[in-house]
């Protein structure tokens, strides 16, 4: 027996009420899961590369901050100077070209003038990381596979948080190394100490395991 055009509408709505199951819905939802799990651990890993960057500045002097070790090297404010005028630069307003950006002056970020102070040094580096903070917080799952433009190319705002993710650990691994070598034996370890790894490795068993 045919259904009455009554019975349709309920047998529509009923169906309707459900979570829809189809492959495109399923393939959405399942992209939104990942892209705001990505951008939270993103957000996270950033904090930690902060973090490890802070510590290590922590133990220099005020004059090591810009000792460069040879000719060729960057100073540890160098490169805080550096770091704060990129992130500035790409996330205060992430979406605008560069054309279209107030004028960085890339080069001035390698060298130390009169008004690199440690307290203007350290004013530019919060606010370099608060901007980059800022803009990971604001970004949606829906915004990765959006268009972003560095230096005239075109990326994904996923490829562009990783290619700039990528360049500040570097910098920041840098940072740590220079702090290192000038701490020499009173070095405060940023990681597992030597000859600590088993019993590291059986503390987290401990507490994740049990």
């Amino acid at each position: 027996m045919t259904p009455s055009p009554a019975v349709k509408i309920v047998r529509n709505q009923k169906e309707n009420s459900k979570t829809d199951l189809r492959p495109n819905c399923i393939d959405k939802q399942m992209r939104n899961e990942i892209g705001s799990g990505y951008l939270k651990d993103i957000a996270y890993r950033s904090r930690q590369l902060k973090t490890l960057a802070d510590r290590a500045i922590a133990q220099v002097t005020d004059d090591e901050l810009f000792v460069k070790i040879d000719e060729e090297s960057n100073s540890i404010a160098i490169l805080m100077k550096h770091l704060a005028g990129n992130m500035i630069h790409r996330w205060k307003d992430p979406y605008r070209p560069d054309e279209e950006k107030p004028s960085r002056d890339r080069e001035g970020e390698f060298e130390i003038g009169s008004g690199d102070t440690k307290v203007e040094l350290f004013k530019r580096w919060e606010s370099g990381w608060g901007h980059f903070f800022t803009a990971l917080e604001r970004f949606e799952a829906e915004d990765l596979t959006g268009k972003i433009m560095i230096r005239w190319r075109e990326y994904t705002l996923m490829e562009a948080i990783n290619r700039q993710l990528i360049h500040y650990a570097q910098h920041v691994g840098q940072i740590i190394l220079l702090a290192k070598h000038f701490r020499l034996g009173d070095w405060e370890s940023l990681s597992i100490l030597r000859g600590q790894s088993e019993a590291f490795n059986e503390m987290m068993r401990r507490k994740y395991k049990g």
